[in-house]
């Protein structure tokens, strides 16, 4: 081992206080220090390969080390590497990434989008513009937000508030105001005891809605959610269900804002995770696909209904009081048009369907072992859910560290993957081939084998 590999060894966590992280467990457990990425691989510090199974977190789609986002990248660096978007400035990519971006949702009848640093920042920005949507037009009792339990939208306090995980709300509260939670539509563990997954859409959707009249429609902003939950356990809905959600946003004048931070840019197989069910939402969240991970990047993009009640606003006060310093960061935008093209070139999401078909169907061979209870996902989002007890769907204690260490186990033989409460999440880069998909399933067999 060099000199430099056992400085960041020795020095791992101590001061890098870590994402999601008790810094008492990081400097004690010693994270992996990746070094190397290469397609769809990846290597630590000391050498060692694995396969990455978690696509950095969901955004590295199309692989590590692709060399036309690289080139992309440092041509922009070499002609201007950065200027803001403020007060009548702005720079050439911006421009171009949002012409791309809207032609690319012109489908979705998306006008407009507002760029930021990542997904929290997209969260946050729908959030500000729903309130505002309903001032303009003198509605200002609107700013109650309805969202899903279980779900997943950042870590700022807007979108910790409309988190639907305890573990990310309950050393932050109090959180903002307004925020309700409604029923997940999650068929292997749903409140209402259900087996059909078209009756378990209705029942959610008659939920969200008695929710909305309990409330009063008239005090509500939006309802926001994943097309797919993707933390909360890949936790895929109904067909019916998202129809059902806009009918329902309609009929009381709501506003639906997708989350579309892990299903948007193909992860899903379809380009954005609305297009599943033929629906359109009023604003969307977007990051990590958008420029395959090369750079931090994300963006709110801005359906003509919204866009025009900005446009059209004669108070004056249709200025957003938001946006960021790196908004439109002229390298990220130029990563994200290199991206755009790169997926068009390589037929991208008609590989995720291809490829996803495959994946989904060798990992219903893991219901054989005892310790799973669930598989469930689409496209290249898969989870599956570990329990102590398979016909009563225990689920594993925090005590139990069976999933950890199957997790480890798979890092050892070369695969790595991503745990989540009692889920094993498993989200390869985009671009992965029917032979990556066996190595991923033959070495978590492996895994199993010995650990389950």
């Amino acid at each position: 081992m060099s000199d430099y590999a056992d400085f960041i060894n020795e020095n791992n966590a101590k001061f890098f206080w870590q994402p999601m992280e008790n810094p008492q467990n990081a400097v004690k457990k010693r994270p992996d220090v990746i070094a190397k990425g290469e397609g769809c691989w990846i290597w630590d510090i000391n050498g060692h390969k694995t396969f990455d199974a978690v696509a950095g977190l969901w955004s590295s789609n199309l692989g590590h080390s692709n060399q036309r986002i690289r080139n992309a990248i440092v041509e922009q660096l070499d002609t201007l590497p950065f200027y803001n978007s403020f007060r009548g400035n702005t720079n050439n990519k911006a421009v171009e990434l949002s012409v791309e971006l809207t032609k690319l949702m012109q489908p979705d009848d998306v006008q407009s989008v507002v760029f930021c640093n990542g997904g929290s920042d997209a969260v946050e920005t729908a959030l500000k513009l729903a309130r505002q949507y309903w001032k303009l037009q003198n509605q200002g009792d609107r700013t109650k937000f309805i969202s899903l339990k279980q779900g997943y939208h950042g870590t700022h306090f807007g979108g910790a508030s409309v988190n639907g995980n305890i573990n990310f709300r309950r050393m932050y509260e109090p959180l903002l105001p307004g925020c309700f939670h409604v029923e997940t539509p999650w068929l292997y563990r749903n409140a209402f005891g259900l087996d059909d997954p078209i009756e378990l859409g209705k029942q959610c959707a008659v939920m969200l809605e008695r929710e909305i009249i309990f409330q009063g429609p008239d005090t509500i902003a939006a309802f926001i959610a994943e097309p797919v939950q993707g933390a909360g356990g890949v936790i895929v809905p109904p067909e019916n269900y998202w129809p059902l959600v806009r009918e329902i946003c309609d009929k009381y004048g709501i506003l639906l804002i997708a989350d579309e931070v892990i299903t948007g840019f193909g992860r899903a197989g379809e380009m954005f995770g609305t297009r599943l069910w033929n629906v359109k939402a009023d604003l969307w969240c977007l990051a990590k696909g958008i420029s395959a991970g090369y750079l931090p990047l994300g963006a709110t993009a801005v359906g003509r209904k919204v866009f025009d009640v900005f446009m059209n606003d004669t108070s004056g006060r249709g200025s957003i009081g938001h946006g960021y310093t790196y908004s439109g960061h002229p390298v990220a935008a130029a990563a994200a048009l290199e991206t755009f093209k790169v997926m068009a070139d390589e037929n991208i999401v008609g590989n995720v369907k291809t490829v996803g078909a495959h994946f989904n169907k060798r990992l219903q061979e893991f219901k054989k072992y005892d310790c799973v209870g669930d598989v469930r996902g689409i496209g290249l989002m898969v989870a599956l859910e570990l329990v102590e007890d398979k016909a009563k769907k225990t689920t594993l204690s925090k005590s139990n560290n069976l999933l950890s260490r199957l997790a480890r186990n798979a890092y050892e033989r070369g695969l790595t993957v991503r745990t989540s409460g009692a889920n094993m999440i498993l989200s390869p880069p985009l671009i992965a081939t029917m032979t990556d998909i066996d190595y991923i399933v033959d070495t978590l067999h492996a895994a199993f084998a010995e650990i389950a």
